[in-house]
């Protein structure tokens, strides 16, 4: 890496306008190359000494450190020699491949062609700014703020810009309000979603819903994890991808209702049937139970479930001939949560049993607002005035 030097090169008049020639180190072809550019400063009828004060503003950026070498290097470029391939795989498939798309589809457009450097907090600004007549939604726009906010993080990480030009970015204002509570299903509506769904994606359902786990987690559970009134969740899979939990807190032990545990075990004896043009599939649902074979198996070999499947084919289905579109895997989660602040559970057991890092994430984000439980709040108000009067 060439070595930083202080620069104050004298403006020079070309024609109708003031020139600086500087050096400045560029990456071209995977190489360090000191090039020296001219940059157009001011019209020739401004006076030399003022020139200087714009050309000495144009350099602090280079002579102070506050622009590092490596920011010449091209946005795409980046992405797909750095970021993609060894930053990316430090996370979820999930979450990868949302990744991938928001990059491909709104990032690479706007800011392939430019270098790293040039991706300051105006431009960024102008870009989501113009995205206020955009029919895009609130939480989209925050996704693409997001992940170009990891792009330019890991750049920082490495060395390639000093500081995340996105940090003061604000996104437009919302066209309307949020809705202040996500959707959640309560006990009878979930017998009859499940009513509406074959087995084994029934049991599925049941079982996401009981316990709050993850589907990724659903789909890591090993017989070996089943105890008589618990569960351990210490493994995950996505879409070919296993690991660990999502944290510390994730990989936990919980109590579960021994009728979860009794309709898991249930899916040993089961056999269902698939159409095959004319034909009629008989599939035993579990192949093989030993400690270490899946609970969840898909139905004709006996892989690890895949959960894009089961939502678009029968949860979905399911939750719109009810009335509830919005059903997703999120939303069991999420009721679960619900039910735990229904039945009157302590915060902290809430949260253990959610299994997340901080009691803020299970009050704010799961634990959703109950109607009912106002008004029997307010029911009580209105008894004690009547006990003071």
């Amino acid at each position: 890496m060439a070595r930083r030097r202080f620069q104050n090169p004298k403006p020079r008049k070309h024609g109708k306008w003031w020139y600086l020639p500087y050096w400045r180190d560029d990456f071209s072809g995977g190489k360090l190359k000191r090039k020296r550019p001219w940059a157009k400063l001011a019209p020739s009828t401004m006076p030399e000494r003022e020139v200087r004060k714009i050309a000495a503003e144009f350099l602090r950026p280079l002579n102070q450190g506050l622009e590092t070498i490596g920011s010449a290097t091209n946005f795409t470029k980046y992405v797909e020699e750095t970021y993609i391939p060894v930053v990316m795989p430090l996370m979820a498939k999930s979450t990868q491949n949302r990744y991938q798309g928001v990059i491909r589809n709104y990032l690479v457009p706007v800011f392939g062609n430019l270098c790293l450097r040039d991706l300051t907090t105006l431009a960024i600004q102008r870009y989501f700014s113009s995205m206020a007549a955009s029919k895009l939604a609130h939480e989209s726009k925050d996704k693409v703020r997001d992940v170009l906010a990891s792009v330019l993080n890991s750049a920082v990480q490495y060395g390639l810009l000093v500081k995340n030009p996105i940090e003061r970015v604000r996104l437009p204002a919302e066209r309307s309000g949020r809705r202040k509570s996500k959707p959640f299903v309560s006990p009878e509506e979930l017998e009859r979603l499940v009513a509406q769904i074959p087995e084994p994606y029934a049991t599925i359902v049941y079982v996401a819903t009981y316990t709050g786990l993850r589907v990724s987690e659903l789909a890591g559970l090993r017989w070996n994890d089943i105890h008589p009134d618990s569960i351990t969740i210490d493994e995950r899979y996505c879409r070919g991808d296993w690991g660990a939990p999502k944290s510390d807190a994730s990989n936990a032990t919980i109590g579960v209702n021994r009728c979860v545990i009794e309709r898991i075990h249930r899916l040993k004896q089961l056999t269902v049937e698939v159409k095959a043009g004319r034909a009629v599939r008989r599939y035993k649902v579990v192949k093989s139970y030993g400690p270490e074979d899946l609970v969840f198996q898909s139905v004709q070999k006996g892989l690890p479930i895949r959960d894009n499947n089961i939502l678009s084919r029968f949860l979905k289905p399911a939750g719109r001939a009810l009335g509830m579109p919005w059903v997703n895997w999120r939303c069991l989660r999420t009721s679960h949560a619900t039910w735990l602040k229904m039945a009157g559970a302590d915060v902290k057991d809430a949260q253990a049993q959610m299994r997340h890092s901080r009691a803020s994430t299970t009050l704010d984000i799961y634990q959703q607002f109950i109607p009912e439980s106002q008004k029997k709040v307010v029911e009580r108000l209105s008894t004690l005035s009547q006990m003071v009067n």
